[in-house]
């Protein structure tokens, strides 16, 4: 597995990919997004300081992370980092999101950010087992504040971590 800087033609994957988490109920979002809001986070992200990286396996794209400002132009927030990684359904549980968050850390830091934050659905224990196996604690919870179509109801999560305490 090579983990490196995501380009235009990886656009598509990391759409998919998205797509996927939505259709698992991963994420918030309810319906796909469509390829020309991707283009737009995309050109958002400038590789020099949030930058999005891919996992590659074999040449197919299986997942990916991206480090993006936290609360954009509201400057007290200048050092605080939001990571967001998702894989391909059929690679995880194979280390792969191990090594996103690990390579997205280092790099934060390298960056200079002082503050990491990923933001979920209370109910991905899979994405929660791994922030808190690298040392990200949990730092706001607001409970049943996301409402499926179905009915059901799941909190929001904030997992902080503070790059010079790790």
């Amino acid at each position: 597995m090579k983990i490196r800087i995501a380009v235009q033609e990886d656009l598509v994957s990391i759409d998919a990919i998205y797509n996927q988490a939505i259709e698992l109920k991963k994420t918030g979002d309810l319906s796909p997004y469509p390829i020309a809001v991707r283009q737009k986070w995309f050109d958002e992200h400038d590789a020099s300081k949030y930058p999005v990286y891919v996992a590659e396996e074999n040449g197919k794209v299986v997942g990916w992370v991206s480090i993006s400002p936290y609360r954009p132009g509201r400057m007290a927030f200048r050092n605080v980092v939001e990571v967001s990684y998702y894989l391909d359904k059929d690679f995880q549980g194979k280390g792969i999101g191990s090594q996103l968050l690990q390579f997205s850390m280092e790099l934060a830091k390298k960056l200079g950010y002082k503050n990491m934050v990923a933001i979920l659905l209370a109910n991905n224990f899979p994405s929660i087992k791994l922030l808190e196996k690298y040392k990200f604690q949990r730092w706001a919870h607001l409970p049943d504040v996301a409402e499926f179509p179905e009915g059901e109801s799941v909190g929001h999560v904030y997992y902080g971590l503070r790059m010079n305490d790790e």
